[in-house]
C-alpha cells in the first residue's frame, strides 16, 4: 500500500541473510525506498532465518501509542532483490494481529469475489453486449423485433457488466492489486457503455439533420467498447492466474461469435447486394420504431 512501511527479508544465492525496512512512497519500483520507513525499531537486532522451506523474519518495533489490534499485509516473491531493488510480489494475504493476546486472525483472499468479477464481466461485456450488436445488424429484416432485442440485450449486458465493475472495485479495495492497465481499460469500457446508454435516451428523430452523425457516433462507440472489453477480459484472465477452464470458456465464446458473425455477414452480403449493406464494413441499422 502506498504510504506504508515494510520489513523485507531474504536469503541470497550465497546463503547470506538480509532484512531491510522499505518505504512504499508510490506504486513504481523507484518509489520503493530501502532503509526508509516509519516503523520505529528497537535496539534488538533484526534477523532473517531460513529453517527448512520456511523463512522467518525477527524484528521488534515500538509504537508511540497503545495499539490493541493491527491489520498486517504479508507478501512474498520468488525473486530475491537485485541490489536491494524489490521484485513484484507473487502473492499476498492479510491478517489481523491482536497485540494484547498475541493472537492473529487470517483474512483470506476473496477468491469468490474475484470469480464473481470475472463472471459478470465476461457475461455482461463479453457475451450480451456483442449479442445485442449482432441482433441489430443481422435481424433487421425482423422489424421491429431486432430493435427490441437490441435494446433489451444491450441494457441487460450493461447492467451485468456494471456489476462486474462494482465487484472489481470491491476486489481492488480488498487486495490492492496493482493492475493499472486492467483497471484503466475497465473504467474506459464502463464510460463508453454509459455514453451508449445516454445516447439511447438522446437519439434524434430519423428525419433530423444530425441523425447521420448520431448513427456514426453510436455505431463506432459501440464497436470500440466491444473491442476494448474483449481485450480487457483476456487481460483479466491472464492476470488472475486462474485455471485453464476460464481461458477455454472465453476462447470458445470468442470463436463461436467470430464464426457466426462471419457466416451471417457472408449470407447478408450474398442475399442483399442491392441494399448496400456490405459497404463500409459493419454498418448497423440507422432506424428503429417510433423514431
Amino acid at each position: 500500500m502506498v504510504g506504508s512501511s515494510a520489513m523485507v527479508g531474504w536469503i541470497d544465492n550465497q546463503g547470506r541473510a538480509y532484512i531491510k525496512q522499505y518505504y512504499l512512497s508510490n506504486q513504481t519500483s523507484s518509489g520503493v525506498k530501502v532503509d526508509e520507513g516509519k516503523l520505529l525499531t528497537t535496539d534488538v537486532p533484526s534477523a532473517a532465518v531460513l529453517y527448512g522451506d520456511n523463512i522467518y523474519l525477527v524484528f521488534q518495533v515500538k509504537f508511540p501509542l497503545h495499539i490493541a489490534r493491527q491489520s498486517v499485509i504479508l507478501a512474498f516473491s520468488k525473486i530475491s532483490p537485485n541490489k536491494f531493488h524489490l521484485a513484484e510480489h507473487d502473492d499476498k494475504t492479510t491478517l489481523s494481529f491482536d497485540f494484547s493476546s498475541g493472537d492473529s486472525v487470517s483474512t483470506y483472499y476473496p477468491y469468490q469475489l474475484k470469480r464473481n468479477h470475472g463472471a459478470f464481466a465476461i457475461f455482461g461485456w463479453g457475451v450480451l453486449v456483442p449479442l445485442g450488436a449482432i441482433a441489430a445488424r443481422y435481424l433487421r429484416h425482423k422489424d421491429p423485433l431486432w430493435y427490441y432485442l437490441h435494446v433489451l440485450v444491450q441494457f441487460l449486458g450493461y447492467i451485468i457488466g456494471f456489476a462486474g465493475v462494482v465487484s472489481g472495485i470491491a476486489l481492488y479495495n480488498r487486495t490492492y492489486s496493482n493492475f493499472t492497465t486492467h483497471r484503466s481499460l475497465g473504467i474506459s469500457v464502463l464510460a463508453l457503455g454509459s455514453l451508449q446508454v445516454i445516447a439511447f435516451f438522446l437519439h434524434p428523430n430519423k428525419d433530423s439533420q444530425v441523425r447521420k452523425c448520431w448513427n456514426q457516433y453510436h455505431h463506432w462507440l459501440g464497436r470500440i467498447c466491444i473491442f476494448l472489453a474483449a481485450i480487457n477480459i483476456v487481460l483479466g484472465i491472464e492476470l488472475s492466474d486462474t485455471n485453464i477452464s476460464w481461458k477455454v470458456i472465453y476462447g470458445a465464446i470468442i470463436s463461436v461469435m467470430i464464426i457466426s458473425t462471419t457466416f451471417l455477414e457472408v449470407m447478408m452480403c450474398t442475399k442483399l447486394p442491392k441494399e448496400g449493406t456490405c459497404n463500409g464494413g459493419l454498418q448497423m441499422p440507422t432506424h428503429h420504431p417510433n423514431s
